[in-house]
């Protein structure tokens, strides 16, 4: 079973299903069900829960931890990330001291499966814990975050060229600034989102983000981004839209427009610098929502646009990125490969030199919008 990090997710899921039991402590025999008042076992603060996470209208869930508190319940970390539950599925912290998701049909997935366990909770750091009769840890969640999925793709930009100096509009969370920082090229990143509140839980709980929020290249600031961007003066490698979509009337949908790109964006790069964004659902049915629109919209203003895509399971369907410049993009696989293998520690779980080369092949209906 796989696991995984899962930062910035906006809210389209059925937030209203996160039913949740404040459990500081769960013995063996105590079960979670997709429905119903018991989907959820909550940290001691009611920070954290634990639990079934709804995935939109699909009918399936992830098993992960999310903040409770705030309105959007962000995911943190999930167990089933490439294989989310059917309803009617449990989990349990069985008698014979296993950590398991049942599915309906009964195929059992261990999430802990090394015997010994006692007992189990959620802390109000946000960590899943398993522990012995002893109370020693046999298992955590904090120890398998086994990489991310969206602030890979969306930093697809910074491995074309070597950049120094990025400005992150949003991402308040902390993900984004934390794959750019991994980075021995970046210098400085700016981050500025609007929302104090968001940003100070996320710096205070999501422990995966913390070290980023320390680093002392990272300059936050608590601003709307256009108005930041506006009364700046120095420009940037690289700007990174990590923005709620522009839906009429909302916080974002001005940071969408032909022209914020070419007033407000553009004289922001450095000569060759690149500007990327989210851009919202881009499957075969829903990307006429706002991916073609931002594409097409970015067009107008840059001489270099790529679209590009990935399956984003706790979105429960396809999401895009769109990147544009005024110099081409020229980077291959294996050049990818090369340069994220001397810039950053560690290795990637999802992105990589294919990967990189796969993500702009969209499907001819995605295309012709």
């Amino acid at each position: 079973m796989a696991f995984t990090k899962l930062p910035f997710l906006p809210p389209l899921l059925l937030y209203s299903l996160l039913a949740s039991h404040a459990h500081t402590n769960v013995t063996l025999g105590s079960s979670l069900t997709t429905a119903g008042p018991n989907s959820s076992w909550r940290s001691p603060s009611g920070d954290f829960a634990f639990g079934f996470y709804p995935l939109a209208a699909s009918g399936l869930f992830l098993v992960g931890i999310w903040s409770d508190k705030i309105a959007e319940k962000t995911l943190v970390w999930s167990a089933n990330r490439d294989a989310p539950a059917p309803a009617g599925s449990i989990v349990s912290l069985t008698e014979a001291r296993r950590l398991v998701l049942i599915h309906p049909n009964g195929t059992v997935c261990p999430i802990y499966n090394g015997g010994a366990a006692n007992s189990a909770s959620i802390q109000d750091d946000g960590n899943f814990v398993v522990r012995n009769s002893a109370s020693q840890v046999l298992w955590q969640s904090s120890d398998h975050p086994a990489g991310n999925i969206f602030p890979d793709e969306i930093l697809i930009p910074i491995c074309t060229f070597s950049p120094k100096t990025i400005f992150i509009m949003g991402g308040g969370e902390g993900s984004t600034a934390r794959e750019l920082l991994r980075h021995k090229t970046v210098d400085k990143v700016v981050m500025c989102d609007i929302d104090e509140e968001v940003v100070d839980f996320c710096k205070s709980y999501l422990v995966v983000n913390r070290e980023a929020f320390c680093d002392p290249r990272l300059e936050l600031i608590i601003n709307d981004a256009r108005a930041e961007l506006e009364i700046r003066k120095e420009c940037f490698d690289v700007i990174i839209g990590d923005l709620a979509d522009p839906i009429e009337g909302g916080p974002c949908y001005q940071l969408y427009t032909k022209s914020f790109y070419e007033f407000t964006v553009k004289p922001r790069l450095n000569q060759g610098g690149v500007f990327v964004t989210q851009a919202g659902p881009a499957g075969v049915f829903s990307h006429t929502e706002v991916f073609s629109c931002i594409y097409n919209t970015l067009r107008q203003v840059f001489k270099y646009v790529v679209p590009y895509s990935a399956h984003i399971p706790s979105f429960a369907d396809t999401w895009g990125w769109v990147m544009a410049s005024d110099s081409p993009f020229v980077l291959n696989a294996e050049e990818f490969d090369l340069r994220m293998k001397q810039r950053i520690k560690g290795e990637n779980r999802y992105l990589d030199g294919k990967t990189f080369s796969s993500a702009s092949t969209l499907s001819k209906a995605v295309r012709k919008s």
